[in-house]
């Protein structure tokens, strides 16, 4: 079995030292000499040598030297050999070592009885250290502060050894280093005594703590942060004692480090619930969040507040604009965490002060030329949008301002404006006329597809009166430009027509040139052609030009084209009923009709490159027969059954809303038989205001049951067994996994006669686990139990493995029994969560992730939804899908499912089955992440899960 060691030095295996040579350098009388070779002894005994004929050679020649460095590597070298024998039993050769600790520790150089007392710290053999304590005693009182504080550490070592040792050496040692604190200027020193009085002699520690509340605020740094460490112990064992403390912690938080303030913020928050307590951690925590630079501090503040408002949201809602000052950070992350804790803390009395705040940092946007403005921009238009959702008052004062950014070169805030617009439209109807004059005026900027066809189909459903309708029908024609889309130019090539403002010449010629038919055959065209002289084109593609829809068209884009068609549809149809004169509702018809019919050539010329597709043929085709034949069940259809389908959309989605923040909120009950304390009964003497407070606020979570813990079946849930009850030792592990670390707590019961010696348990693991500690020996008495705690780091996520066995020895036997231990596999379901994120999202992340594990559908369940339910709730997955579209019993389902790891990773799951004519269920579950663990880790807890419906 490996060693414990406390040293770690690099070391080069390719020019290994003989001992010979080592010896011989030794023996010189050259320092420099001496150094090397006390180097490559040290780094030789940490590889594994054992170099037992130099230790005589070191006595002799190395522990006379009065050099610095020569000492300083003989105490390293002394605290790696072995100093026990096999039966642990102190070498007599260690005798000799004694005295020169002991001259080292009574040395007129301050450094080298410094760094001698610190070798002393990792002694714990009793017999070595026994004639050295008066030494070490006596270096308490020491002029000079860099030994003094090292005493002090020497001294805890001392007193901690393990069994009786350590009192018996110093039995007084407490009394003596309460002595030296209360005396003590140097704050290193000060901080090694109080820490040694805390983990040896607790009341001693609170004692001097409490004499000394008032002058905390005058302590150095490290000794704050261990009094703060004190406090959190002392109150997680008593927690009735809470309010002795809250004062001194309340007075830390004006500290000038901002270590302390955070450490005292963090350990008010867990003591107190009372307001004002909570309202200066928050206070704490906002400064904290303006004064430090370092991005990754903020990130962690960030957190910190998060946290306080799931748990304190009234208070949180007084410091929205304290939290806002963080958006001046230009990290981007920064500004995402504060603002996802902003939106949930808008109240009708705060969302003015926040919208003006947001509008301000949108125009921040445009002036600055930075690298992700583009994407700041689109986060804050979906804050405004949040906002004027859940306050449509505000709506009016943003709108307007966010229109400007219909052309924005971020494709994704664009989007996210038009979308804002589309629901805004609908929600306020005294906003409709102000919003489509500004759409219809700033129409010229739009150069994307999706927020075009978005903004055409906001002007087909919103444009009502007589001058909003012809405005549309005008705009749409400005922008698609002169008919026809295309000429046939004389090199038998297309030439899309542009309008200019210049002035072309053309020439008109015929011309008979053979074209290839459908069917493969030659067919001889006739066609009258322009030759352009100086013909402007507008390249497929290009929309450097102001006719926005012209551009998209002659682009291959014809779904622009169909939706162009449907909003004219619109328009025409609306015309009819609000146009007196039928010459112009006939006029507009036609001039449409004439649209879609030219949109219909282009896209079937076998001059253009890109065909159109079916779907914008038969849907253009339709609208063409629509003005042609117009019943009123149709016009019905067209008029008035979009709109109802979209505010029905927009009503279901703030109820699915509304039902997942009930959800969220936990609702705790309290026993019928607890006790209550009544508030006005109970006992003020001696009490603060921040004390009844805390009171107070603890008698309310005591009767809403938020005290309660697991209860006892999610505990032994967690408790695995990992021998059998056969076994001469038993033993079971209480699984504890955090974010980034898995705590095992193994109880190991001895249940022979015999006392088991050298017991160890060594764990191995396989994926991406690593082992923290190494494994220690232990002493089991017969029939007696041992706690032993091991701590394994996470570092993704992907289903770990942990194994290993119980090695121990008898006096009976000579040889080590081992006992195999069970598996403990550790679940994918701790580091996933439930996560949410927009269909635009999760279709870019799809396309873009790499790895993908397919899981067909092998169940006993026959019901689709009744699977889709299943896994989710085996996966601890969220369905992206909205109920309305599962809706329906057509044989078939498809849903998508997201969740998000601890590590931020991303997990994209879509389930795709059908019924078959037997009944039973059959497709395809796709699971897509951008690591291989986490996806292959998925579709093994699927394919385990799916079958049955527990």
């Amino acid at each position: 079995m490996e060693k414990s060691c406390s040293i770690l030095v690099h070391f080069d295996k390719g020019s290994p030292a003989m001992a010979n040579e080592i010896k011989e350098a030794l023996e010189g009388s050259d320092v420099e000499a001496k150094i090397d070779a006390m180097k490559k002894a040290v780094m030789l005994l940490l590889t594994g040598e054992t170099l037992p004929q130099i230790f005589i050679t070191i006595v002799r020649y190395v522990l006379p030297s009065d050099d610095h460095t020569v000492q300083k590597l003989l105490l390293l070298y002394l605290e790696i050999i072995d100093k026990t024998d096999a039966r642990g039993r102190v070498l007599p050769e260690m005798i000799l070592i004694c005295q020169n600790l002991r001259n080292n520790l009574q040395h007129p150089n301050e450094y080298i009885r410094g760094v001698t007392l610190r070798f002393l710290c990792r002694l714990s053999e009793p017999e070595i250290l026994e004639p050295l304590v008066p030494s070490v005693l006596a270096n308490l009182e020491h002029r000079h502060p860099f030994v003094r504080r090292h005493a002090l550490l020497a001294v805890a070592a001392i007193h901690r050894l393990p069994g009786q040792a350590g009192e018996q050496l110093l039995p007084d040692a407490p009394e003596l280093v309460e002595k030296v604190l209360a005396s003590e200027q140097d704050p290193s020193a000060r901080r090694n005594a109080f820490l040694m009085l805390a983990t040896c002699a607790q009341t001693r520690a609170v004692m001097h703590l409490l004499s000394q509340a008032d002058h905390v605020p005058e302590w150095g740094e490290l000794l704050q942060m261990a009094a703060l460490d004190l406090i959190r112990k002392v109150c997680r064992s008593n927690p009735s004692e809470k309010g002795k403390y809250i004062k001194i912690i309340i007075s830390l938080l004006n500290s000038p480090s901002a270590a302390v303030v955070y450490e005292s913020a963090g350990t008010l928050v867990s003591l107190s619930s009372a307001p004002t307590a909570i309202r200066a951690a928050a206070n704490t925590y906002c400064q904290l969040l303006v004064s430090q630079s370092d991005n990754n501090v903020k990130l962690i503040v960030l957190d910190r507040l998060n946290e306080l408002k799931s748990l304190h949201r009234e208070i949180m809602v007084e410091m929205i604009m304290d939290v806002l000052r963080a958006l001046s950070s230009p990290n981007l992350d920064i500004r995402r965490k504060t603002l996802d804790i902003v939106l949930d803390l808008i109240t009708s009395r705060n969302v003015d002060e926040v919208v003006l705040m947001l509008k301000k940092e949108v125009v921040k946007t445009q002036s600055t030329e930075l690298e992700k403005n583009g994407e700041y921009r689109q986060m804050l238009v979906q804050s405004i949008h949040l906002c004027a959702i859940k306050f449509p008052e505000v709506a009016s004062t943003v709108v307007h301002l966010l229109m400007d950014f219909l052309g924005d070169t971020n494709v994704a805030s664009a989007i996210d404006v038009i979308l804002f617009v589309r629901e805004i439209i609908e929600a306020n109807p005294k906003l409709r006329v102000s919003i489509i004059t500004r759409l219809l005026d700033t129409f010229y900027q739009i150069c994307t597809a999706r927020v075009c066809t978005c903004a055409l189909w906001i002007i087909g459903e919103y444009c009502l009166s007589l001058s909003e309708v012809e405005s549309g029908i005008r705009t749409i024609k400005q922008f698609l430009g002169d008919l026809p889309f295309y000429v046939a130019t004389e090199d038998g090539e297309a030439a899309y027509a542009s309008k200019k403002p210049q002035q072309v010449s053309t020439a008109t010629l015929s011309s008979r040139r053979p074209v290839v038919l459908a069917d493969g055959t030659y067919a001889t065209q006739s066609a009258a052609s322009e030759t352009a002289l100086s013909a402007p084109v507008v390249l497929p593609g290009s929309l450097a030009s102001s006719l926005n829809l012209r551009s998209l068209i002659l682009s291959g884009d014809f779904f622009v084209g169909a939706v162009v068609a449907c909003t004219l549809t619109k328009l025409v149809l609306r015309l009819e009923e609000v146009q007196p004169s039928k010459v112009e509702a006939n006029k507009a018809c036609t001039g449409a009709l004439l649209i879609m019919t030219s949109m219909l050539q282009l896209g079937q010329s076998s001059f253009f490159p890109q065909p159109i597709d079916n779907d914008s043929h038969d849907r253009i085709v339709l609208c063409i027969r629509l003005l042609c034949n117009t019943g009123d069940e149709v016009r019905k259809i067209w008029l008035q059954s979009c709109r109802q389908s979209f505010a029905k959309m927009l009503a279901e989605k703030q109820f699915r809303e509304a039902e997942e923040i009930k959800a969220k909120a936990q609702i705790s009950h309290a026993q019928p038989d607890d006790l209550i304390d009544f508030y006005h009964l109970k006992t003020r003497k001696g009490m603060s205001q921040l004390e009844l407070e805390d009171e107070v606020q603890d008698d309310l979570k005591r009767a809403t049951g938020e005290f309660m813990r697991d209860g006892d079946a999610n505990k032994l849930n967690r408790i695995l067994q990992l021998t059998g009850f056969s076994d001469p030792v038993y033993a079971e592990a209480f699984v504890t996994v955090h974010h980034y670390d898995i705590v095992l707590d193994v109880t190991v019961i001895n249940r022979t006669r015999e006392t088991l010696q050298n017991l160890c348990l060594e764990l191995a693991t396989m994926g991406d686990l690593k082992l923290v500690d190494r494994p220690q020996n232990y002493t089991l008495a017969p029939e007696s139990s041992k706690q032993i705690r091991a701590n394994i780091k996470v570092s993704s996520t992907e289903t770990g493995v942990i194994f290993g066995n119980i090695v121990y020895e008898t006096s009976n036997v000579l040889e080590r029994t081992v006992v195999v231990l069970n598996d403990i596999h550790i679940d994918i379901m701790d580091y996933i969560s439930p996560a949410t994120c927009a269909d635009v999202t999760f279709r870019n992340m799809w396309a873009e992730f790499e790895w993908e594990n397919k899981v067909a559908v092998n169940t006993i369940v026959q019901d689709e939804k009744e699977f889709l339910n299943h896994i989710i709730k085996s996966t601890n997955m969220k369905c992206l899908t909205p109920p309305s579209a599962l809706d329906g019993g057509c044989g078939f389902l498809a849903a998508n499912l997201y969740a998000k790891s601890v590590f931020g990773e991303d997990a994209l799951v879509n389930i795709s089955v059908e019924k078959q004519t037997d009944g039973k269920l059959s497709g395809y579950i796709r699971i897509r992440s951008k690591t291989q663990g986490i996806a292959l880790s998925l579709g093994d807890k699927i394919t385990l899960k799916q079958k049955g419906g527990n």
